[in-house]
């Protein structure tokens, strides 16, 4: 919608503050505020819990792939076949064996409940990224060394070095009955994945080691697979659902993880549905600005009518003026929004200083950092509700100063 000048300078003269015009400016003022606050707040939002769900995404996949093909009694039958076939999957860029079997482990007197991982050797390396302390190149086959997360190697006093007794309950079975398998491993490193429940569970093995351990031979129970695409991964192994029918189920990251990701879209969309109301209270304080004003141009409408200016010209001038109310507010939320994603975890400190309290609970938050990913298209979305908004609220005093009639409002001047 282009102005002429004549409409751009009227424009401009009814934005800036008249005398007796104070509250009408304060008011502007006050929509432009909240529209920058409602704007920056669903970008803070949205940014946090699309980085929630990405960082949770990455670290889930670099632990179990975006599928886990798993085998009807916790083993898989003819399992170098299967693996073959999933290898032979369009768009299927890895797939490798896996053991996990969940267990317990002592040290120094002290008990806590593992997940023993078997992963091959290529497999380890790739958790390199994760490591914090100690050498991963020393996790070989037979040498009796693990690898365990960060949190249950404090939940047990264990450092490099130290000798942890896993014990399988699977054990050798005697007249007396069946006798726990205790077998005492190295803590060779210490991994770190950023997700607090698996870093207090996991130890992480060769898979020859784990076969021994569990006494299953030259089984496994596991095939984890890495596909091209995340998002379509159910379409992609597809095709092997009828190949494994009655051998295996095919669970991909979304059935793994269902609670925590069903959660998170529940809550993301309960957040973004409550601080759209936000925008619309924006919206609204826009439509009572520009309702006060068009009462108090009320007779420099009618001279301005009276002058030769339209119907039109009158809509436009009230339009654009609400939508640059709108247009200030959503750029400055825009600045805001990503001030604020950007000093987050300083934010975050600073309230802890504030209150006392740890606001960031790993324990309860499941990560250890605060995430933010902000999404280009959620951001646009988010800026063309608020612009809509602000531009809906303008139509109505916008029509109200266009139908001023100058002869009623004159006829006592």
């Amino acid at each position: 919608m282009l102005l002429t000048p004549f409409e751009w300078t009227v424009t401009r003269r009814y934005m800036m503050p008249g005398k007796g015009e104070g509250f009408i400016a304060l008011v502007a003022g006050i929509s432009i505020g909240v529209v920058m606050l409602s704007v920056a707040l669903l970008i803070v939002v949205m940014s946090v819990m699309n980085g929630f769900r990405g960082e949770l995404l990455d670290r889930f996949v670099n632990l179990n792939g975006h599928a886990i093909i798993q085998g009807f009694n916790g083993r898989l039958d003819n399992w170098e076949d299967i693996l073959e076939e999933v290898q032979a999957t369009p768009d299927v860029v890895s797939a490798s064996p896996l053991i996990e079997q969940p267990l317990m482990a002592t040290f120094n007197g002290r008990v806590a409940g593992i997940s023993v991982r078997g992963n091959t050797q290529s497999d380890i390396g790739e958790l390199s990224e994760n490591l914090i302390q100690g050498n991963l190149s020393e996790l070989k086959p037979d040498a009796g060394k693990v690898a365990i997360g960060s949190r249950l190697a404090m939940n047990l006093g264990a450092r490099i070095g130290d000798t942890i007794t896993i014990v399988n309950p699977a054990g050798r079975s005697t007249p007396f009955g069946t006798v726990p398998r205790q077998v005492g491993y190295q803590v060779s490193a210490l991994i770190e994945t950023g997700v607090y429940d698996f870093d207090q569970i996991f130890v992480v093995m060769p898979i020859k080691d784990a076969q021994t351990l569990m006494l299953t031979g030259d089984q496994i129970g596991l095939i984890e697979v890495t596909t091209t695409d995340a998002e379509n991964v159910g379409r992609i192994l597809q095709p092997l659902q009828p190949k494994l029918q009655g051998v295996a189920i095919i669970s991909d990251w979304r059935t793994i993880n269902a609670s925590i990701f069903e959660a998170l879209e529940v809550e993301r969309a309960a957040m973004f549905f409550a601080l759209s109301f936000i925008v619309l209270v924006a919206a609204f304080n826009i439509l009572s600005s520009l309702v006060m004003l068009v009462r108090a141009k009320t007779r420099d409408i009618a001279i301005l009518r009276t002058m030769g200016a339209t119907r039109r010209n009158i809509l436009k001038v009230f339009v654009t003026t609400g939508t640059v109310i709108g247009a200030i507010g959503t750029a400055s939320g825009l600045v805001l929004g990503f001030i604020i994603l950007y000093f987050r975890q300083g934010i975050v400190r600073f309230f802890e200083i504030v209150t006392g309290q740890a606001l960031w609970n790993p324990d309860v938050r499941i990560l250890t950092d605060l995430p933010s990913r902000v999404d280009p298209a959620e951001v646009i979305g988010i800026c063309v509700l608020a612009m809509g908004l602000s531009f809906l609220a303008t139509l109505y005093p916008a029509f109200k100063a266009a139908n001023t009639d100058p002869v009623q409002v004159l006829r006592y001047e």
